[in-house]
């Protein structure tokens, strides 16, 4: 149904929707990157603890949609992919958390943003999508940028959090691609978003009351606040890629990386190295190219149907 609205666009509506879908890619970063930051001064508490909260919100906010919807029920057929989505995205979420927790926050959103890199693999695999050299190329190279962030010295403290933060990058990377295959069959965003949301909570559970500990209120502010920023930033992308084709607007979601930067320059103190700056340009570097590439693909195609 969005697909034949989006055909009878003219161009000014279509260069308007393009617009308003790469304003909403560069809020969800920003909202992703407002969410490590409150996640991070939250302070130390039990990773499990963080990411329960954080997932609570979101599904209280999906399930007031549903409310309002009047039907909870998933398609015949989604469970499985409903599952496969849920368990990787929390195991993301987790491991994305403990790197937020370890590392520089803009050394774990970069690392998070492995996750369109992963995606590749797996849409071979589930997808059975096609990636060429190019393609492969540039997941290569988004490896390389993750070495120079974790530094060639590979200290024990410093390599286990980095190997974990992959871990979360590919943890995403495999849930994009079961929501994907969901969109792909037409399920909605609210029953993908809640489903996941508290499957996660309930999975966690156990964890957070065999270690939970006590929070003063300004800890428990910055895990809700950090509930509301996840949220917001789900809802934004969601919007985003409803307004404008991945190839187009994908590339702005890297800005993530520079809003963390700058609050952990601000509000942490931290200053990323020479290193971490190399990584930083060699995955974003990636990035565009795999970008660009997809956008050239993009008008080849549309040239050919036009030319048919």
């Amino acid at each position: 149904m969005e697909n034949k609205a989006r055909q009878l666009h003219t161009p000014l509506e279509k260069r308007s929707s393009h617009f308003k879908g790469v304003l909403c890619i560069l809020l969800s970063a920003f909202f992703y990157s407002l969410m490590s930051l409150f996640v991070r001064l939250a302070g130390d508490l039990p990773v499990f603890q963080k990411s329960f909260f954080r997932n609570l919100v979101a599904a209280l906010v999906a399930f007031v949609l549903l409310v309002k919807d009047g039907n909870f029920k998933w398609q015949k057929g989604s469970l499985p992919a409903l599952l496969a989505r849920s368990v990787a995205g929390t195991i993301g979420i987790v491991c994305n958390f403990y790197a937020i927790d370890h590392l520089p926050i803009s050394d774990a959103s970069i690392l998070n943003k492995l996750a369109p890199f992963f995606s590749i693999v797996f849409s071979i695999l589930i997808l059975k999508e096609k990636a060429s050299w190019k393609e492969w190329l540039l997941v290569v190279v988004a490896f390389l940028g993750a070495v120079f962030i974790a530094k060639p010295s590979f200290g024990f403290s410093q390599g286990v959090p980095v190997l974990i933060g992959v871990l979360g990058g590919l943890g995403a990377g495999l849930a994009y691609t079961f929501v994907r295959y969901l969109g792909m069959r037409g399920e909605r965003k609210a029953v993908i978003v809640f489903f996941f949301s508290a499957f996660s909570c309930l999975s966690m559970l156990p964890m957070v009351l065999l270690d939970y500990q006590p929070m003063e209120t300004m800890q428990a502010v910055w895990l809700i606040l950090a509930g509301v920023a996840a949220s917001g930033a789900q809802f934004t992308v969601t919007a985003a890629y409803s307004y404008a084709p991945a190839k187009d607007i994908s590339v702005y979601d890297y800005s993530q990386v520079l809003f963390a930067a700058v609050w952990g320059a601000v509000f942490l103190s931290q200053y990323p190295d020479y290193w971490s700056v190399a990584g930083y340009c060699i995955i974003i570097g990636a990035a565009v190219v795999k970008w660009l590439t997809s956008k050239t693909k993009g008008k080849k195609e549309q040239t050919k149907n036009t030319a048919e």
